[in-house]
């Protein structure tokens, strides 16, 4: 790939990694609630679907489940259940007791979250079939290209974890019980939010 492919594909690339969806905001709610790292670890559940979702583009399966309206339409509205579950669940959370708020969640529990909220968001699918194309060159080799992009994709999507978990670590002394109930709160609205749109929003 040439140096101006990439001279554009990372600041474009990364627009998209650091937009405030629902798994980066998620990301900056968890380091507010328990610290950078376990933040950052928690974000990592969404490598998987992302890497997953990557290698379907690459082998065409990507264009496929874009094109077909009754598989779109599936992924689409168990991932918005989804994140409208989560959202209530932190809507209906109790006041958390500052001695507990460290300790309530394992990382392998906010992996998991963060990995169902990725792998239930068809648009990552779209967003690859539509951008990574305008950066390969269709007179060479695909695989090697797509595995590039791929890779500088995640690379930049764990720098867009560590972002919002450096800005959620900064506001933790910030927050006392009922600042962290609100952000609570307002998380999970956002959340349900996110999800309803998802669900209501046209196919592409």
């Amino acid at each position: 790939m040439p140096l101006t492919a990439f001279a554009l594909f990372i600041p474009a690339c990364f627009a998209l990694n650091a937009a405030p969806g629902p798994n980066n905001v998620l990301a900056f709610a968890n380091a507010s609630r328990l610290g950078f790292w376990r933040a950052v670890a928690g974000g990592m559940g969404r490598m998987l679907p992302f890497a997953l979702m990557i290698v379907l583009v690459g082998l065409g399966l990507g264009a496929i489940l874009a094109a077909s309206a009754t598989a779109f339409a599936a992924v689409k509205y168990a991932g918005a259940a989804y994140l409208v579950y989560v959202g209530w669940r932190m809507w209906r959370a109790p006041k958390p007791d500052a001695a507990r708020s460290n300790v309530d969640l394992r990382v392998r529990d906010l992996m998991r979250r963060d990995f169902l909220i990725a792998i239930g968001n068809p648009k990552a699918i779209a967003i690859f079939t539509a951008f990574f194309p305008q950066f390969t060159d269709l007179t060479q080799p695909l695989a090697p290209q797509y595995a590039v992009l791929g890779v500088l994709f995640l690379v930049l999507e764990l720098l867009a974890v560590a972002l919002y978990a450096g800005l959620g670590t900064g506001m933790k002394g910030f927050l006392t019980p009922i600042r962290l109930h609100r952000l609570n709160r307002g998380v999970g609205g956002f959340l349900i939010f996110s999800g309803l749109t998802m669900a209501l929003s046209e196919r592409h």
